[in-house]
């Protein structure tokens, strides 16, 4: 497999992996409708890699031009990128979460298995599991229902990758479950950057040490955890990326209906305390916040165990919480005074 199509290849997740699929000796084939996402990150590539980049900018769902795409770039394998993955907003707006992430991905299968493309990597989540008080979280974890649309979705997308790949003669897919992707490359020149308002909690506090944002709102101090906040599995998102290429490499070495799922995060959970007081430590900067009230759709807590991904994929995480906050950091501050 060399030929790799990464959907939202441009987003934040998206970027890094294609930096690491370029030094494993892939050729990525970003598409990307800039919809969460920054042109400039195109040249922001182009100079951390030293090589030219090939992108369409489209929408993932257009048949005709991924058809088009597919056959062009003689692409061998898909990794995909392409969601809404805001859990407030997915409360809101759940019909702009089901039509994307799941009706979207349902017409890219179709298109997949039209084009016998036989290798899918997709973009799931630690959400799957819903609420669950019992930890660190396994792939043999039950399935709880979920606490929000967005996780609905990954739940929902699972399935049908599942079913799609046990009754397709071609395909083989692995999803992903990440946890709590943070940081950005330590070159500083790609990192997270979403519109308007984060609703995800490093870019805020990165934003607002910055002073791009008022006062960051930790949502909830009297939850079941030691310091009353929530605890989540904050991973470097260097390390989240080198996991795609471990994926893909453990993919091509399987047979056609080859199913499994992974969880990539660090296996250890930090609450919300916790982070803004390491990024205070490592950067030397306070953070101002205040406490409001629980988020609709958050869980208490998340964690994962790793052990699968070490053992079958020959991965682990290598960074810390403190590598991602500094490198978070240095990121924001490539960004000066430009409010969004």
């Amino acid at each position: 497999m060399k030929n790799v199509l990464v959907t939202g290849g441009a987003g934040y997740i998206g970027s890094h992996t294609v930096v690491e699929l370029i030094k494993a000796g892939y050729k990525p084939v970003i598409i990307d409708n800039f919809n969460n996402s920054e042109k400039s990150v195109i040249e922001r590539l182009k100079k951390l890699t030293g090589r030219d980049i090939t992108y369409y900018e489209q929408d993932y769902q257009d048949e005709e031009k991924l058809n088009k795409v597919l056959q062009v770039e003689k692409i061998e394998g898909v990794i995909h990128f392409a969601a809404h993955k805001a859990v407030g907003e997915s409360v809101e707006n759940p019909l702009k979460y089901f039509n994307n992430n799941v009706s979207g991905l349902v017409k890219l299968l179709e298109i997949l298995e039209k084009n016998k493309i036989p290798n899918l990597v997709f973009s799931s989540s630690c959400t799957v599991y819903g609420e669950t008080d019992k930890l660190p979280l396994t792939e043999q974890s039950p399935v709880q229902p979920a606490a929000s649309p967005y996780g609905a979705t990954k739940q929902m997308d699972e399935t049908i990758i599942r079913d799609t790949t046990a009754a397709s003669k071609n395909l083989k897919s692995l999803s992903l479950r990440y946890f709590n992707p943070i940081g950005a490359h330590p070159s500083a020149l790609i990192g997270e950057l979403p519109k308007g308002t984060p609703s995800i909690l490093v870019p805020f506090i990165t934003q607002t040490v910055a002073g791009w944002r008022g006062e960051l709102t930790v949502f909830g101090n009297d939850y079941p955890t030691p310091d009353g906040t929530c605890i989540r599995d904050y991973i470097h998102v260097v390390d989240l990326a080198k996991a795609h290429v471990k994926a893909l490499e453990f993919l091509d070495k399987q047979n056609a209906a080859f199913y499994n799922v992974f969880n990539i995060g660090t296996g250890k959970g930090s609450s919300v305390l916790e982070v803004i007081n390491t990024f205070e430590k490592v950067t030397g900067q306070k953070v101002p916040y205040k406490i409001g009230a629980r988020r609709p759709g958050d869980i208490t807590a998340s964690y994962a165990a790793v052990d699968k991904a070490q053992k079958e994929l020959g991965w682990k995480a290598e960074k810390n919480l403190a590598d991602a906050l500094k490198d978070a950091w240095r990121w924001q501050q490539t960004l000066g005074a430009d409010k969004r």
